[in-house]
Parts: C-alpha cells; structure tokens; sequence
C-alpha cells in the first residue's frame, strides 16, 4: 500500500491490566516528538488526539475472570469506529496504547473496513506475551492477555464479535513474533488456534530476518495487506525498561529494528499501533523515545 498520511490516535486505556501507568503511554510518546519525526519523512501527519477512556476509579471491575470487560469494550468500539473513519479518509492509522486490550478496538475497525472492500487483513503480532488467554484460562482476570484471541474468535465474545458477527482475522494469515512468556493454560490455545508463533527461540535459531520473512509471508497471503500489533515489551528490558510487563530475554535494539525495517520493505502494513509504554517504569522517557524510532522504521526510515 502506497501510504502518504498518517493519522495518530491515543487510546490511553489501563483498564486491561494491574499495574497503572500506560494510561500516560501516548502522552510519553508524542513527547517524543512522533509527529514531527514523522512529518521529517514526508508524511501528512493529523493528530486526532485520544479517544474517551474509563478510568478505574469511576468504574466497576465486574468479573475476576475478565476484570473491566464492559468498558474495554466500549473503548474497543469507539477505537474501531476512528480507526474505520481514517482508513476511510485515506490515513494509516497510527494508535498509541494504552494497554494492548486496545488492539481489538484497532484490528475490528481496520478488518471491517478492509471486508467491506471485498478483501481480508492479515496479522503481525511482536509481543512477549502470546496474549492468548481466555476468561477461563487467564491466571490474573486482566483483558490485556486476551487481545490476540479475541481478534481468532477465541475470547470473550463482547470483544471476539466486534467487528459485526465475523472473526477479525484468520487464524492462518496470524503471525505471533518474539513470545517468550506463556501461561500454562494458555499454551494449548496458542497450538490449536491456527496462528504461527515464533518464539524468541526460532528467533536464536534462525534469525530475525528469516523469522519476518515467514511472519510477512503469513500476514500477506490473500490479504490486502496486514496490521502491525507493536507491544514495547518485545524488546529487551534493558533497551525499553519502561513497559507494563517486563520479561527478560528479549528482542535486540537492532532487532527490533530489523523486523520493523522488513515490514516497511513490502509496502503492505495498512495500520500500526504501539502499546504497553509505562513512563512511571521508564527511565528518561527511553522507551518512548525507542517506540518513536520503531515507529519511524516502519514508515520508511532508512540508514543511507
């Protein structure tokens, strides 16, 4: 896809998760300076600002088993309906999270409006974390575990039906890059969804570049090209100190980089969005400022 514009849009949510501090994500980002980077490559930049959230304090938990699933779903559809209208009018989406509950809300809009042209959305997925659970297998109750398989149809339904009654994405064009920390419940969901995973063993094995390379080839079969789910906690702590879960053992400065220079290479990416960034966790704004340059990689950024 040819993209010229860009349309930025906060979902400072954190009601997917326990520990507070995402909520500030978008905010530590745009401090970044996203949208001038992004203008300094020759895009059309618009800031749509964020989307209403709730937050915790003026809202009931409701289910131990998915903790705030009402109001994440609320929040999910007011995301789906701006994500819709930009790729409507033209812009890629760019979302900040927030949690990464918010990619439901991201995937739906993009899906629907890409079904309504007669096509399909694939899925790259860089995350630590499978995000896999389901209420019955989550150990903690938190959404935030359950984004990826309520965009296969897997989770709760007021999350896996939001794109009108169709799963939001096929199981088969799913490619799940740098999982490194699976619940034990979880696990069987992940093997039998249909999604491919890449641990961040194959990554040790084989590399990133034939890991993406897989990965783009999944996301980019029969689809009219794919969304990028950027959870900051891909990356290794020491790089992004400054992200809601963070697990050792993680991707490199450069690979990082790599995966998101390879999808810029095939032109396909319809949509991003880059979440979990906890500046109260961070130091000096570093994961942020990371995200930023992740981000510019992505929309084209190159070394010469």
């Amino acid at each position: 896809m040819s993209i010229s514009r860009i349309q930025v849009i906060g979902a400072p949510l954190d009601l997917g998760q326990d520990r507070r501090g995402v909520d500030m994500g978008p905010s530590a980002i745009r401090v970044a300076n996203l949208n001038a980077r992004l203008r300094s490559l020759g895009y059309d930049v618009v800031d749509a600002g964020n989307i209403p959230v709730p937050i915790p304090e003026m809202s009931a938990p409701g289910s131990r088993q998915a903790k705030y699933l009402t109001q994440i779903a609320e929040t999910c559809r007011r995301l789906a309906r701006q994500v819709r209208a930009a790729l409507r009018g033209g812009f890629a989406p760019l979302v900040l999270g927030g949690d990464h509950s918010i990619a439901v809300g991201t995937v739906a809009g993009a899906s629907r409006h890409f079904r309504e042209q007669g096509g399909r959305l694939g899925l790259i997925w860089i995350d630590a974390h499978a995000d896999m659970n389901t209420p019955r297998s989550s150990p903690s109750g938190n959404v935030h575990g359950m984004p990826l398989a309520c965009c296969v149809g897997l989770g709760p339904r007021e999350l896996a039906r939001l794109g009108g009654g169709s799963t939001l994405v096929r199981p088969e064009n799913v490619a799940l890059v740098g999982v490194r920390d699976v619940d034990a419940l979880e696990k069987p969901h992940v093997r039998r969804s249909g999604v491919r995973a890449f641990t961040m063993r194959h990554i040790d094995e084989r590399g990133m570049q034939a890991v993406m390379e897989e990965a783009i080839h999944i996301a980019s079969h029969d689809t009219v090209g794919f969304h990028l789910s950027l959870d900051m906690d891909f990356i290794d702590p020491a790089e992004a100190p400054g992200v809601g879960t963070p697990i050792r053992g993680g991707g490199s400065y450069r690979e990082a980089h790599l995966a998101l220079e390879m999808v810029s290479d095939t032109g396909r990416m319809t949509s991003m969005e880059i979440v979990e960034v906890n500046p109260i966790l961070d130091s000096g704004n570093r994961t942020a400022n990371l995200a930023v340059e992740l981000a510019m990689s992505a929309f084209g950024k190159r070394i010469l």
